[in-house]
């Protein structure tokens, strides 16, 4: 079970959730949904804020690092702020903030204001990511079942509508700041009616540190984090490249590549939560790690293109449950508060994300993009050996 031996630091207070069981579950998903939407749906935007501002490429990069910069900030204390304030109060302040530095991104013209905006969308998207993380902790304790990997098909089937959702008013012939609107208003009004559902504390410890150096299986947890993160990353920026320089195929049909993979991790982490139940955390992080590992050999030897795609669905299966599994991993350990356990393990998979498919170019540019997929794959076998032990 997932909630098995979990750590009474995350114990129920005694002041009682409002709203009922199910009431905690739809909240909780509401929230993975609405960050996956909001994300996906600043993709758009990109092309549309570069023209606004009058900046060019590397301009617009260097802007883009706010993001970023402002996650890394605010995660590691997120975990307090949860267990300070509690899951609602934290969640409903983040995710507002969220929205209101998404309609900002959508309208202002001054590159200062908008690397403001840009900041706060990072920093605000890093605690309600911990902050959701949290939460569904604690309605998996509630409903002592594994929960984790749906909740985080969630997050991915939002990413996967937002931006279809966006284009779609876009090509209506609303501006980007209309669509935009249309988008946040109805997600706060979501998140106005499913408040009062989010749990109104965050855990019960005595430790009330703000920030802890993740150590020892904590800290390990955090770098096999980073690693599913980097893999992830590396198939985002490098998988469109590795098919056009190995498949022989034309830069648009090997985009497909990311969106193969995309689809097979939602897939794969709605319906991961059986998996789970049916296999447990041990054998259900040996056998994905294996399969994702089986799904990169197969993307590097395919002798078609086609066949390569069927490598990156098998990637995504098996990845889907790895990131989640690693949460209820560290939702379990006794050597840290959860919230701040939490906190560690996302600041340094988002890091992965971040620099992990940068330090893969280095590699891919002093060998090949066949050797950097080979070294993923050698770490998605390492991640499912030494997260099985961890359990353990």
């Amino acid at each position: 079970m997932a909630t098995e031996g979990m750590d009474t630091d995350m114990a129920i207070s005694p002041e009682k959730a409002a709203g009922t069981t199910t009431g905690h579950g739809h909240a909780t998903r509401f929230i993975f949904l609405a960050l996956g939407l909001a994300i996906s749906a600043w993709a758009v935007l990109v092309p549309f804020a570069k023209a606004r501002l009058g900046v060019n490429e590397a301009e617009l990069g260097l802007l883009l690092l706010l993001v970023g910069t402002g996650a890394i900030i605010s995660m590691p204390f997120a975990g307090w702020l949860t267990g300070k304030y509690g899951c609602r109060k934290t969640l409903v302040v983040s995710t507002t903030v969220f929205m209101l530095s998404l309609i900002g991104l959508a309208f202002v013209s001054s590159p200062w204001a908008f690397g403001l905006s840009l900041f706060m969308f990072g920093a605000s998207s890093g605690v309600v990511d911990v902050g959701m993380n949290i939460q569904a902790i604690l309605v998996e304790k509630e409903r002592k079942r594994s929960m984790m990997s749906g909740l985080h098909g969630m997050y991915s089937v939002g990413g996967f509508f937002g931006a279809l959702i966006i284009s779609a008013l876009l090509n209506l012939g609303l501006t980007p700041l209309s669509a935009i609107l249309c988008l946040t208003i109805s997600l706060i009004a979501g998140l106005l009616i499913m408040a009062r559902y989010l749990f109104p504390y965050g855990h019960e410890s005595k430790n009330r540190k703000s920030f802890s150096l993740p150590k020892g299986s904590i800290l390990m947890l955090g770098v096999l984090c980073f690693i599913m993160y980097m893999g992830d990353g590396v198939v985002l920026d490098w998988g469109a490249l590795f098919m056009t320089t190995t498949k022989s195929i034309s830069a648009d049909t090997a985009g497909l590549s990311f969106a193969i993979f995309s689809v097979a991790i939602s897939i794969g982490r709605l319906f991961g939560d059986r998996l789970v139940e049916w296999l447990g955390i041990r054998k259900g992080m040996t056998s994905s790690g294996i399969i994702a590992a089986i799904g990169f050999v197969i993307v590097m030897e395919a002798p078609s293109a086609w066949i390569a795609f069927a490598g990156f669905v098998v990637v995504g299966l098996g990845a889907a449950n790895l990131i989640p599994l690693l949460f209820t991993i560290a939702s379990r350990q006794k050597k840290m508060p959860v919230p701040q356990a939490i906190s560690s393990v996302t600041t340094l998979g988002y890091l992965g994300l971040l620099v992990g498919p940068a330090m893969m170019g280095f590699i891919a540019h002093a060998t090949s993009l066949y050797v950097v997929f080979g070294i993923v794959a050698a770490l998605m076998i390492f991640v499912s050996v030494t997260s099985r032990w961890l359990h353990d």
